[in-house]
């Protein structure tokens, strides 16, 4: 099975950022199926980020985002946002990973 996520547009409140990455940190540690997260922040305005998320298949995805676990997380770093996220949910189709295939190969 593939893997699946999330990408998610979010604005975070002016001088939250630290904040909320150890939020998000302290969250992916405890998520059952979990593979990896990026926060990127943008060029144009360092406020907004987008968030992209995969975990082990999409049942994997689903079971975390209904969690009580991950609501309680959700409550935590929406706090920190100017808005609601704006989520795109999809299957990882394609993905080339460097560190992982040099780090096998050691």
């Amino acid at each position: 099975h593939s893997m699946y996520g999330t990408i998610a547009k979010m604005r975070v409140q002016a001088g939250k950022q630290a904040e909320l990455e150890q939020v998000f940190k302290q969250g992916a540690s405890e998520t059952p199926g979990f593979r990896f997260a990026y926060v990127y922040q943008m060029d144009d305005d360092p406020q907004d980020l987008m968030l992209v998320v995969a975990f082990d298949g999409k049942d994997t995805y689903h079971s975390n985002a209904q969690s009580s676990r991950q609501h309680q997380e959700y409550l935590a770093y929406r706090e920190l946002l100017e808005g609601d996220p704006e989520w795109h949910d999809g299957e990882i189709v394609w993905a080339d990973v460097q560190a992982e295939s040099a780090a096998a190969s050691d």
